[in-house]
């Protein structure tokens, strides 16, 4: 069964959420002793593998399927708006964007409810 755009788009995201946080993290550690490079790195190296459950789950029909993609690219964006933030802030003094990081934390909380509720709801035949 071939792969959906979709998710070869979140498997891609995932992939370079994971070699974003592995990077901030050494730059965190070796660059600007840690603070909110470091907290960036970890939401980005947490939330890097979800992005990759994401397309699997959905691939397979787990879940519901608008709820799970939902899901996926609020993870996307709240991890642009909060890692983003952090890591701007940490690196260059100046914040990504006016409430990026609260506006992007309360996109990942909501990211997470889409992703529970996916599984709650009966998926289409």
């Amino acid at each position: 069964m071939p792969i959906s755009l979709i998710d070869r788009l979140f498997i891609i995201l995932g992939a370079v959420a994971g070699l974003a946080g592995v990077a901030a993290a050494a730059a965190a550690t070796h660059v600007t002793g840690g603070g909110s490079l470091g907290t960036a790195a970890d939401f980005l190296l947490f939330h890097a593998p979800v992005l990759l459950a994401i397309a699997i789950a959905d691939h397979v029909g787990l879940g519901r399927a608008g709820l799970l993609r939902l899901g996926g690219v609020l993870v996307i964006l709240g991890l642009i708006g909060f890692s983003g933030d952090l890591a701007m802030r940490a690196l260059t003094g100046t914040p990504l964007f006016a409430m990026a990081a609260p506006t992007g934390g309360t996109l990942l909380m909501i990211a997470w409810v889409a992703i529970g509720l996916s599984a709650l709801i009966p998926r289409r035949s």
